[in-house]
């Protein structure tokens, strides 16, 4: 049996299982980080593809300044990090961060909502330019991918009804129902763990499946826990387990735009020197999740 450490090769999301939760789960979106509520359906700009689709190197960020804005993918349904608030608008962690980021190129943000489970390939098709979504860095990806510098440290979490006395860790797994996104680190923690894998579009619908006894457990990200927590203290779900290792999020590039990587980790930079980042950050969570 895998240890949680190795098991965890920097999970929080890479989606997260993303998904989530809290503040679009009070939305009435049943769903989850992959919340359905909101949606793709609601998506702001699903037709727009990346401006620097077919930039070569070097000249990512000038196709971006010349388009005046960076196509960005995002779910739009895991909140905390990228939900729709009551009246609509998309909001979240990642959306305030990629709103900032692009500000601070000089371009505006556009954002293509798009699952977790299709993001990587939308980005491969050149649907947008950049990712934010909690992706978990990975050796894996980074392979294929260029990161961000990191912007969100995170742990996964293995959740549990409330009345559960017979899943107290990862390795209790075995043979029972969890509920994962397929591409998700998260996903990967489960199934290495014994897990029969109940395919969910996110966090929310995780939590719905089992509140409601479809499923037996989910691993999931601990700030999407918290936060659910926060915005729905009743719901009737706990952790029993946590992992040991702390993951680390940026945001995702294709290859061959460094200058535009380059652009995005000056403007993360300066936000935490100049106090923008922590402020987003206790907006959201209480305190900086980048430590």
């Amino acid at each position: 049996m895998l240890s949680a450490a190795l098991l965890l090769s920097g999970t929080a999301c890479g989606s997260k299982d993303g998904n989530n939760s809290g503040n679009n789960a009070g939305n009435g979106a049943a769903n989850g980080g992959n919340n359905a509520a909101g949606g793709a359906g609601t998506n702001t700009g699903e037709a727009a593809g990346g401006n620097n689709a077919g930039a070569g190197a070097g000249t990512a960020l000038a196709a971006v300044k010349s388009a005046g804005e960076i196509t960005v993918g995002t779910e739009g349904t895991y909140a905390p990090f990228t939900f729709h608030d009551k009246s609509g608008k998309l909001t979240g962690f990642d959306v305030d961060i990629a709103q900032e980021v692009a500000k601070r190129i000089g371009v505006k943000a556009k954002f293509v909502e798009t699952k977790w489970d299709g993001m990587l390939a939308g980005l491969d098709a050149k649907r947008f330019d950049m990712v934010a979504n909690e992706v978990t860095i990975r050796d894996d990806r980074k392979q294929k991918y260029d990161f961000s510098d990191p912007y969100i440290l995170s742990k996964a979490v293995l959740i549990v009804k409330d009345n559960n006395t017979s899943i107290k860790s990862l390795a209790d797994l075995k043979g029972k129902k969890s509920g994962q996104s397929l591409t998700s680190d998260l996903g990967d923690i489960a199934k290495a763990n014994g897990a029969k894998i109940v395919q969910i579009d996110g966090f929310n619908q995780a939590i719905d499946l089992l509140t409601s006894g479809r499923i037996d457990a989910t691993v999931n990200d601990k700030l999407s826990f918290l936060d659910l927590k926060k915005q729905r203290p009743d719901v009737p779900i706990k952790v029993v387990a946590e992992t040991d290792n702390v993951s680390q999020s940026g945001l995702l590039f294709r290859k061959g735009g460094a200058d535009l990587v380059d652009a995005a980790n000056k403007a993360l930079a300066d936000m935490k020197a100049d106090g923008t980042y922590l402020k987003i950050s206790q907006t959201y969570f209480g305190e900086d999740v980048s430590k």
